[in-house]
């Protein structure tokens, strides 16, 4: 009897404790990543679909994740042109820039995770982890906003990277001389929406 009793409050708390400390699937459908590049006579937009990702929570708290990005998703949203869109798509799927044919997939992994306030439903978080992108890792820092509410989650981000880290080097001055109007800036725009 103390036995079946004992056994039964040790399940309890274990069935409480998973269900504290659980991860939480992405939404591929809802969620997306925004990306902006810029040059000097302008900039370009478009999106990157998510593969697959988890975000891990304690209770109503982040403590950590990890992503997977689908790089043969990759779109241009600021070009109407047919022709063109398929040109500039073409040339970021090149090994001039995201090498797609051999790294279809960029990786991030959460590695600590610091509240640092919560407002207005949000709860705001210094996130650092690393990126992988063309088989390359470096280490980046973000903030990034959560509101959760049962098992629905909102998560948001914005950002930049330097892409020369990850040997994304084509027109960059920080390589390249006399390029003139045709450099494109190393940092580039990251934009973060995840729905649970």
């Amino acid at each position: 009897m103390v036995k079946g009793l004992f056994l039964a409050l040790l399940l309890s708390v274990f069935a409480f404790s998973s269900a504290e400390s659980a991860d939480h699937k992405i939404d591929t459908k809802k969620s997306e990543i925004k990306w902006v590049g810029k040059k000097i006579l302008g900039q370009h937009d478009g999106t990157i679909n998510f593969k697959d990702g988890h975000l891990k929570f304690d209770g109503n708290t982040l403590v950590g994740g990890e992503f997977h990005a689908d790089m043969t998703t990759i779109t241009v949203k600021d070009i109407e042109d047919p022709e063109y869109n398929a040109k500039l798509k073409g040339h970021l799927e090149s090994d001039d820039f995201f090498s797609v044919s051999s790294h279809k997939t960029a990786h991030f992994i959460i590695t600590k995770v610091n509240k640092t306030k919560s407002e207005s439903g949000w709860d705001y978080y210094q996130v650092i982890g690393d990126l992988t992108i063309k088989g390359i890792t470096n280490q980046i820092k973000f903030t990034a906003k959560i509101k959760k509410s049962g098992s629905s989650v909102q998560a948001d981000a914005k950002f930049e990277i330097d892409r020369t880290k990850w040997k994304v080097k084509y027109a960059s001055t920080s390589f390249f001389d006399s390029l003139g109007d045709k450099a494109i800036y190393d940092d580039f725009e990251l934009e973060i929406n995840i729905k649970i």
